[in-house]
């Protein structure tokens, strides 16, 4: 039942809202989709820890640890981003971004718009998560592509439908490439398998017999599927969608794009590398992961270190950050595996703070510019400003925070499995992301008075800020322990042995 309850109540929430006609009816049904979704996943992952894999419909629907890890972090993210997206939309209502060209008010259907797809969104994550049958993932993943398209074009400039077309080109490409390497998957084991069988793409299934695969049909298969959701997950060379998408999304919509979105990718991924690994050793994904990882933070540097606007600032932190996880997954073992979670983990609490304070800066400023747009801006949002600072800090590994401890993880098991090359090259590569990410961090927060009237009036916008500033803080200190059982178990269930 917690399947079926984590999957129906944003898919009806979705549907309910497409009728509605209020906007605070509209919000409310938000609201409750995103605590009823939350409150599903942790009663799912309880049942996960204390009774093991939870299956639903003969084995369609499947929950391992892996699987309630992620979608406790995409309900966590919707959770959060829930009350911040009815402040920030009210917001742009009040600044009349919605108004027609001729003045006519056209909020009601941005609105509708906004609290009807953005459940869906959320209900194609869930499903990446839970299905077990490799070809329903894809599926999944291909509706989080469609939904989400939908929403980057929420504002209707044409930057957005720019940025829209070019996610949907590349993504819609890079997802072709998945296909094909879950089809090969599928004919690397039908012999074993005795034929065809509704079955024949469950993971489950597959992993137990992946040792007497076709080895060179799996070697291509896994090529195809590092492309194809590597490109989702927007590692490099195929991440040129993402500062686009990221800064012309809502920014509610953008943090669940860098967070649950990137983690869906990866999930899919690490599946593939599992089955993979089991068929060909761990050395042959290990290598290409290891590949992808550096080249994905090593892009992010110069980026970084250049970069004119907060927004795309955030979306090159993902492409360093989803480097830094293919990468604790390359390295492999338990270490490896354990490193990569734990920084999916952080990474989901600590990217979305960065977002909110950068869309509270941008609504109150009229800018996401770090060369045009004012600095300074502690005496203008005293809660946002020193969050966002706070923020940057964490998101770069700075100790305590407890992405510093994922990242210590992940150079441990570079060491552990005799990478050090590849080791010396993520340190020199993280120094430098840490240098020009936080003299952005705090031009923008710590330079001259920006001599703007104090904007932290709406608790809506402000809270959440706060919640997440506090949760981050205690993550450099505490774990909760069914939190790490979760992390824990996955990382068992990932770690493919020489």
């Amino acid at each position: 039942m917690a399947i079926l309850a984590l999957l129906l109540i944003p898919l009806l929430a979705g549907a309910v809202t497409a009728l509605l006609r209020s906007p605070r009816r509209m919000e409310l049904v938000y609201l409750l989709s995103a605590t009823g979704s939350f409150a599903a996943a942790v009663w799912l992952a309880a049942e996960a820890l204390a009774a093991g894999p939870v299956t639903w419909g003969d084995s369609f629907l499947y929950v391992d640890h892996l699987s309630a890890l992620v979608v406790v972090l995409t309900a966590f993210v919707y959770l959060v981003s829930a009350p911040y997206a009815v402040g920030y939309l009210r917001r742009d209502e009040a600044n009349g971004v919605f108004d027609e060209p001729d003045g006519r008010p056209g909020s009601h259907a941005k609105l509708r718009q906004y609290y009807a797809l953005t459940p869906l969104f959320v209900f194609c994550m869930f499903l990446v998560g839970v299905a077990n049958n490799l070809g329903v993932m894809w599926v999944a993943v291909e509706g989080t592509t469609l939904a989400s398209i939908l929403l980057v074009t929420f504002y209707g400039r044409p930057t957005s439908l720019e940025a829209a077309w070019k996610y949907a080109i590349i993504a819609g490409v890079g997802l072709s490439m998945a296909l094909f390497g879950t089809v090969l998957t599928y004919y690397s084991a039908h012999e074993v398998l005795g034929g065809e069988s509704l079955s024949g793409l469950n993971w489950s299934v597959l992993a137990v017999s992946a040792p007497q695969f076709d080895k060179n049909v799996m070697r291509l298969a896994f090529i195809l599927v590092l492309l194809g959701y590597g490109t989702k997950a927007g590692l490099a060379p195929m991440h040129t969608w993402k500062p686009d998408a990221y800064s012309e999304a809502p920014v509610p919509v953008a943090a669940l794009m860098a967070t649950a979105v990137l983690n869906c990718a990866l999930y899919a991924l690490a599946r593939f590398y599992v089955l993979a690994g089991r068929c060909l050793g761990p050395s042959f994904a290990s290598q290409l992961l290891i590949l992808f990882g550096l080249l994905s933070i090593g892009i992010a540097v110069p980026f970084i270190l250049v970069q004119r606007s907060y927004r795309r600032l955030l979306a090159y932190s993902s492409i360093d950050h989803g480097g830094i996880m293919v990468l604790g997954l390359g390295f492999g073992g338990a270490l490896g595996t354990l490193g990569m979670l734990l920084h999916m983990t952080f990474h989901s609490v600590t990217k979305p703070l960065l977002f909110f304070c950068a869309g509270n800066a941008q609504q109150h400023t009229g800018t996401d510019s770090l060369k045009r747009g004012p600095g300074g801006l502690l005496d203008a949002l005293p809660v946002s400003a020193p969050m966002f600072l706070l923020a940057a800090l964490a998101v770069t590994g700075t100790p305590p925070f407890s992405m510093f401890q994922s990242e210590f993880t992940v150079l441990q098991a570079g060491f552990a499995a005799q990478r050090t090359g590849s080791v010396l090259l993520f340190a020199a590569f993280v120094a430098a992301i840490f240098c020009g990410f936080f003299y952005h961090a705090a031009k923008l927060v710590l330079g001259p008075p920006s001599g703007l009237s104090r904007g932290e009036s709406c608790r809506w916008k402000t809270y959440p800020v706060i919640g997440l500033a506090v949760i981050v803080v205690l993550l450099g200190f505490w774990l909760p322990a069914p939190v790490y059982a979760l992390v824990e178990g996955a990382a068992r269930i990932l770690a493919v042995q020489p």
